[in-house]
């Protein structure tokens, strides 16, 4: 009498038919188990990362037409934080939003500041940015931004604000790991989203390492900053860069050696942020300190 068996398994048994029709289950399953290897080869040679400019079906994205007048291999844009010069004003932040139809809330953002306070007898800064609950509480709405003054009676031996984005990375980590190809890094150095093929998977938003992408909960789809594409491609500022009144944003074509982000770089001993993932970041920092990730 041989063992009751689970479906799918076999057990040793004393009986020589048993033991065939084992064998035989197993054969059976090792060819069913080749043939899902040889459908997931099909499927993931379907999703080959895509070239730059294109999407995983090999064309070029749909959202990223022909630009009349505009050149995309002859450009290299980069952008630059001066971090000594920002006041903290997040007129850069309201002008994101609005130039880019991003939701007026506290907790979406294609670009947001971070304020960084030391206070005596304290090691670390104390950071909190526009979508803390008390600045939330100092503005009066989220549809408002501003840093509240909750530091007015500590001593404060230093503080600095860091405007942050995407950071447009030369091997972008969210690229990678796109099933899509609706991520994808146009020839002149800008990360996309084309929003005709993204799934909504958010694995884009977990491969970040700047936390500079969210989810579209109307939408479904994931969202960031695109340095505002559709103006830079026609010869316009950010909207940043555009309404930073202390000209602490700086964006620019790394193959114009005269422009400003050109300059910005040979002028100062600049970092990047993270450079130990690898990504390759094309936004240039400033007067940072070592507590800045």
């Amino acid at each position: 009498m041989t063992k009751k068996e689970s479906p799918g398994t076999c057990h040793e048994t004393h009986d020589e038919a048993d033991r065939g029709g084992c064998e035989i289950a197993r054969r059976g399953f090792l060819d069913q188990l080749k043939c899902a290897v040889a459908g997931l080869a099909v499927t993931a040679a379907a999703y080959v990362l895509p070239l730059e400019g294109q999407t995983a079906l090999g064309t070029e994205a749909a959202s990223i037409p022909a630009i009349p007048g505009y050149d995309w291999s002859k450009h290299r844009w980069a952008y630059g934080v001066d971090a000594t010069k920002c006041i903290g004003c997040l007129r850069c932040v309201k002008a994101c939003k609005t130039e880019n139809n991003v939701a007026l809330d506290a907790h979406h953002f294609r670009t947001w500041v971070e304020r960084y306070v030391y206070l005596d007898g304290h090691e670390k800064p104390l950071i909190d940015s526009q979508a803390d609950p008390v600045n939330i509480a100092a503005a009066g709405t989220e549809e408002d931004y501003r840093f509240a003054n909750r530091y007015n009676n500590d001593d404060v031996y230093k503080a600095f604000f860091v405007p942050k984005l995407c950071n447009h990375c030369t091997h972008p980590a969210c690229v990678q790991v796109c099933p899509t190809g609706a991520t994808f890094k146009t020839m002149d150095g800008v990360v996309l989203i084309d929003h005709n093929y993204c799934i909504g998977c958010q694995y884009c938003v977990q491969a970040c390492p700047y936390g500079a992408r969210f989810f579209d909960h109307v939408r479904r789809v994931t969202n960031k900053c695109t340095w505002c594409y559709h103006r830079i491609t026609k010869g316009l500022m950010p909207a940043c860069v555009e309404v930073c009144p202390v000209e602490a944003r700086i964006f620019g074509d790394l193959d114009d050696k005269e422009s400003k982000i050109s300059q910005f770089i040979k002028n100062n001993r600049v970092q990047v942020l993270k450079p130990e993932t690898g990504n390759g970041p094309n936004v240039f920092y400033i007067g940072l300190d070592s507590e800045v990730v």
